[in-house]
């Protein structure tokens, strides 16, 4: 998955035209030239402090590699939340399209840089089955408040089940490239008469306000929600407040075993790639995979370990110490309910080597079934050879052997 994350603040709000669009424009045309002193030079001093000139290189370099080189600037946009203007040039590169995110504070100084995978707008196709409906809802009442859908079966409702994202500012469904996993889940499991709830990740809602949160962590980005989804499940009148899960997938499967340990009401937990290992251990494995696809674009140790240090940067310390402190098998097998662990085998975001740390920690634990598949990658998409970013882009849906495990184990529990 092609995502770059330099260092960014936040941003949200509005969109119109600001002379901060033409200072971003120049910004842009300098790492377009590789004048990357005169990039850093604009730096406010947090972020100078995170990302030197050469880190700044070898960053573009990889995007390069990956995206290929730029084309056209497609649309831009402004968004200002208290004390920072952002602006997004929605840029169209050779291999695909990237929004780079360009944050000034208030002395005009850059005070984020991000390049991120560009969405195109699509309106959300409305369900075929007249197996199940759909209403929206909103999780939690207070500041935090996300607007989510509820999938709910026509008939009767084997159980109920609450979707947890995976890293990012995901929207509701999971949306990646020209897919859209957690609808796929919903509709597919709705179907098979199961209860889904999803809703939009409060990184994408509120990321203004989770700017200013000190000690930022996983239970402010995704656990917090995660409970308050269970909750609002087993307060529906049609819903057995007995048989609410979770599912959580890549860092959502990460963190179920601790989302299960905050609310012991859970009836079960279902882990789609949740990683098991170190960050450290993941995300260098990644970058060497990643540019391991590119042999045309030269990778050095330090270039990769720059890239490793960019990604750090991406979060306060305070995010990486509390997941670094927290052993996700390890959790798992203090739990008494019952689980679920999926894992694709083409996924080289999260590996089989993750799954062995999982059957490690659980082996004599009753409860735990686990169900691999050959053809599937990180999103449990099929395909064949060497799973690449690349592939994220192509249209495909989740198979049905994967829903029917789910729904199956979810009716026998």
């Amino acid at each position: 998955m092609l995502a770059v994350a330099l260092v960014m603040s936040s941003a949200s709000g509005r969109a119109q035209p600001d002379p901060a669009v033409d200072h971003a424009k120049r910004i842009l045309d300098l790492l377009k030239a590789e004048k990357f002193d005169d990039v850093a030079k604009e730096f406010n001093a947090q972020v100078a402090g995170l990302l030197p000139a050469s880190q700044l290189a070898s960053v573009w370099t990889a995007v390069l590699g990956q995206a290929g080189a730029f084309t056209a600037i497609i649309d831009e946009q402004v968004r200002t939340p208290g004390g920072v203007t952002a602006v997004i040039l929605g840029c169209q590169f050779e291999k695909t399209a990237l929004n780079v995110i360009v944050a000034f504070d208030a002395d005009d100084k850059i005070a984020g840089l991000q390049l991120v995978p560009r969405q195109a707008p699509r309106p959300p196709p409305a369900p075929t089955s007249e197996r199940f409906k759909e209403e929206a809802v909103t999780v939690g009442g207070d500041e935090w408040a996300l607007p989510g859908t509820l999938a709910m079966p026509v008939g009767p409702i084997a159980g109920a089940l609450v979707l947890v994202h995976g890293s990012g500012p995901n929207d509701r469904d999971e949306t990646v490239g020209a897919n859209a996993p957690f609808r796929d889940l919903a509709w597919g499991l709705a179907n098979r008469g199961i209860a889904v709830l999803r809703y939009e990740k409060r990184t994408r809602i509120h990321a203004a306000q989770l700017a200013a949160v000190k000690n930022f962590t996983v239970r402010e980005e995704a656990i917090d929600d995660a409970i308050r989804a269970a909750a609002l499940l087993r307060a529906h009148d049609r819903i057995d407040a007995k048989r609410v899960f979770l599912l959580g997938h890549s860092l959502g499967g990460t963190l179920a075993p601790r989302i299960a340990a905050a609310d012991p009401t859970l009836a079960g937990i279902v882990i789609m790639a949740g990683s098991t290992r170190k960050l450290a251990d993941v995300a260098r494995e990644q970058i060497a995979y990643l540019a391991s696809l590119t042999p045309n674009v030269p990778s050095t140790a330090e270039a990769r370990e720059a890239a490793f240090k960019t990604l750090l940067s991406a979060a306060p310390d305070s995010y990486w110490n509390d997941l670094d402190a927290y052993n996700p098998a390890q959790t798992a097998a203090t739990l008494t309910i019952p689980m679920l662990i999926l894992q694709g085998e083409r996924d080289y975001q999260v590996t089989m080597e993750d799954l062995k740390l999982w059957r490690d920690a659980l082996d004599r634990r009753a409860g735990v079934t686990i169900r691999t598949y050959p053809a599937l990658n990180h999103l449990f998409l099929p395909g064949e050879g060497k799973s690449t970013p690349a592939e994220y882009q192509r249209a495909g849906h989740i198979p049905d052997a994967v829903l029917d495990d789910i729904a199956a184990w979810i009716a026998k529990q």
